[in-house]
């Protein structure tokens, strides 16, 4: 399948489309910035001389968990960005330019680093669900969800920079969500109190009792970070994995 992507300048600002295979959707463009911990730089398959640090450019607990699944060394730096949506901008579309900007974000002052951005937002009849940020909030999310599919659009980003490399995937996860009266809906948010979280649930934790179905190729990109387009992407900037 072709998919149109979005080519971004050095700064993440908009400047056409470039239309290849979803397999690479490779965007050259520019780069990045910020500080974090964690020393140590991982493995790398070439050149052997050369070692690039592995910067996560997010602060985000769900995704260092399904980081540290790779059993990677990598630093944490939080990328400060502009994260509102253009008028018209489409899901998916949204989501791949804050990847890539959060990364290109740190990339710009790491240019020797290869950079991980990631971003997440939730769909439901064509509205953005976004992190609820009070329990009311998540209340009529979570009200509006019922008996209802909520798509997942996850976006991932890879950028070395000083060998000029970009990559960016974007996957869909579906979420069917089964219908629970509000006693129901209050008990789950008063025990897992998901407010910073898209679509107001943790599907890593006691969200579960609230889905009837999930679709999707990788599990992973519901919670934060698709690895399974993760690993391939790293391996392809020079990252040795297994």
């Amino acid at each position: 399948m072709l998919v149109d992507n979005i080519v971004y300048s050095i700064r993440g600002e908009f400047t056409g489309f470039v239309y290849l295979p979803e397999a690479c959707n490779i965007l050259r463009c520019g780069g990045a910035s910020d500080p974090g911990t964690r020393p140590k730089s991982p493995r790398l398959r070439e050149p052997e001389s050369v070692q690039y640090k592995l910067i996560l450019a997010s602060s985000s607990p769900d995704r260092r968990q399904l980081l540290d699944r790779l059993r990677l060394d990598y630093e944490c730096h939080s990328p400060n960005i502009d994260e509102s949506r253009r008028q018209g901008e489409a899901a998916a579309d949204y989501v791949r330019r804050l990847a890539y900007a959060k990364a290109a974000r740190i990339a710009q002052e790491n240019p020797q680093a290869i950079v991980i951005g990631s971003d997440q937002c939730a769909l439901l009849d064509g509205e953005i669900l976004g992190k609820p940020g009070s329990h009311d909030r998540a209340l009529e999310q979570l009200r509006k969800a019922q008996g209802r599919t909520v798509v997942f659009h996850t976006a991932v980003c890879v950028m070395l920079q000083a060998r000029d490399f970009r990559l960016v995937e974007v996957v869909p996860f579906e979420v069917d969500f089964r219908c629970l009266d509000d006693r129901q809906l209050e008990n789950y948010l008063k025990i897992e109190q998901p407010y910073d979280c898209a679509g107001s649930f943790k599907a890593e934790g006691y969200g579960v009792c609230l889905f009837r179905a999930l679709r999707g190729d990788d599990p992973n990109a519901l919670i934060g970070l698709p690895l399974l387009k993760l690993i391939p992407m790293l391996e392809s900037a020079g990252l040795e994995i297994v």
